[in-house]
């Protein structure tokens, strides 16, 4: 895949199937669309783009942090291999100060060649954000495009979209979350040395930062899993700033797996958070702190057995595209099932 910042960088003169939008998280509605931009790239033997609006300049502008679901850097390798081109677009004043009618003309046409758009039915661009699907269409004779508008994929009763997801995630309702990804909501990051208090304990754990543009759920313990050297290893991690043992303020992920015992310092790792099991705590002593993770160790551990799972997980029920999934290590309709919640 060509990953490509900025409209300037795009250089390539072959028509392209494309799909717009801000694509924050790559949920279940946006891979309809990416869906069918494959399907016309392998029918119509065109360019598959990605065109991704990075918000990240309009948030820095306002002075805010942007939470997103994921970083770009988790959008690209989410995307790599799957479409040719993820292009990257800051939302600049250079864009958001255009014509709908110049943002068709001058970037769909003139730069992307753009000869199949696949937009969502609440797509809107330009200044003011005047352009929209009907505007599209009433242009598409005038530039020999063909317009496709991709209804929005439900979760129960609601539409999903990322505000949707991240509501759900603010909750801490993994498994909501996950059903509307697709996927296993995931967090990147390096592994790094912390006060190895966890190994001295007897429960050595893998410590992340993430980035801080990325909307966390609450502080808390959950089941997940990591993925080191391209292997998934299953677990049960705390989000939060450990304060039994820190006055660090800065936002962790503390992960102890289960069955792996290898040095992962410095590697940059996957971690995948599938169900949520109780809220950070502030113990009156280590040794209170211990019997908590000896219980939460032991909860994972029932429970993954009870799946007849541990070590030997199953792959997750709704990928991405078809085949091409995370190799998620929970099955998440199960998971929700033997919880007492419903099968949506």
């Amino acid at each position: 895949m060509d990953y490509i910042r900025g409209l300037e960088a795009y250089q390539d003169s072959r028509e392209a199937a494309i799909t717009l939008g801000k694509f924050d998280g790559v949920h279940r509605g946006h891979q309809k669309l990416i869906k069918k931009v494959c399907q016309l790239k392998a029918k119509k033997g065109v360019r598959s783009v990605v065109f991704a609006f990075d918000m990240n300049p309009l948030y820095e502008k306002l002075g805010k942090s942007r939470e997103g679901i994921m970083s770009n850097e988790e959008r690209r390798c989410l995307l790599d291999g799957k479409v040719d081109v993820l292009l990257e677009c800051p939302f600049s004043e250079d864009v958001t100060s255009m014509s709908a009618e110049d943002f068709i003309r001058k970037i769909l046409i003139e730069k992307i060649h753009a000869r199949y758009i696949v937009i969502g039915t609440d797509f809107h661009f330009g200044h003011d954000k005047r352009g929209d699907a009907k505007m599209l269409a009433e242009y598409a004779d005038v530039y020999g495009y063909e317009l496709f508008v991709i209804e929005k994929e439900m979760y129960g009763k609601r539409e999903i979209s990322s505000s949707y997801v991240r509501e759900e995630l603010r909750k801490g309702n993994m498994e909501a979350v996950n059903d509307m990804l697709g996927y296993a909501y995931t967090v990147r990051g390096k592994v790094e040395h912390g006060r190895q208090l966890g190994r001295k304990l007897g429960f050595p754990t893998l410590n992340v930062h993430p980035s801080r543009d990325k909307l966390l759920p609450p502080n808390g313990v959950y089941l997940d899993s990591v993925r080191i050297d391209g292997i998934w290893y299953n677990g049960i991690g705390n989000v939060g700033f450990k304060p039994t043992v820190s006055d660090e303020n800065r936002m962790l992920i503390e992960s102890n797996l289960l069955d792996y015992s290898g040095d992962a310092y410095g590697k940059e790792v996957e971690i995948q958070l599938y169900h949520f099991k109780r809220p950070e705590q502030k113990f009156e002593s280590v040794e209170m702190m211990k019997a908590q993770i000896d219980q939460d160790i032991a909860y994972a551990k029932a429970f993954l057995t009870g799946f007849g799972a541990y070590g030997t997980l199953g792959k997750y029920e709704k990928p991405m595209f078809g085949r091409w999934n995370l190799q998620p290590l929970l099955n998440i309709r199960q998971l929700t099932v033997y919880l007492g919640g419903s099968d949506k």
